[in-house]
């Protein structure tokens, strides 16, 4: 299993956005569910992985 370690702040233009450490993933969200949501689905394009995420 692959760890992925992001970090998230808070957006100038409001809401949050996450990027990674170590690969070229990057999100942004209103509120931290839709984050999530958001970070969760560049995540499985970015290893082309649809069921791999708890």
């Amino acid at each position: 299993m692959k760890e992925v370690i992001f970090v998230v702040d808070e957006s100038p233009e409001g809401g949050y956005q996450a990027r990674t450490l170590d690969h070229s993933i990057f999100a942004d969200g209103d509120g931290m569910e839709q984050l999530k949501a958001n970070f969760r689905d560049a995540v499985a394009t970015h290893f082309d992985c649809r069921i791999c995420l708890k």
